[in-house]
């Protein structure tokens, strides 16, 4: 299975692959929206003092989430996707 944007070439080429088709732009259907989202929602009152601190915040707060799978079930649960194969 494969889930692309819009590059019909490869998909046509494998008959083998079933393909899902999103529209252009559905980030309600991208489980990293939520995760994106998350994350701004922790950075909001934030004034770095420059691009160092700023990753270091980032990579930080992402650590915690890699420790939250139920927050992060629910970013995939929320975009509709399922958690186990069909």
């Amino acid at each position: 299975m494969l889930v692309w944007d819009n590059l019909r070439t490869f998909i046509d080429a494998h008959d083998w692959l079933t393909a899902f088709r999103l529209p252009a732009y559905a980030p309600e259907l991208n489980p990293a929206e939520g995760v994106w989202a998350n994350l701004k929602g922790k950075l909001v009152n934030l004034a770095p003092r420059g691009l160092d601190q700023l990753t270091v915040l980032v990579k930080s707060h992402l650590k915690r989430m890699q420790y939250r799978p139920a927050l992060l079930d629910g970013f995939v649960a929320q975009a509709g996707l399922a958690l186990e194969p069909p």
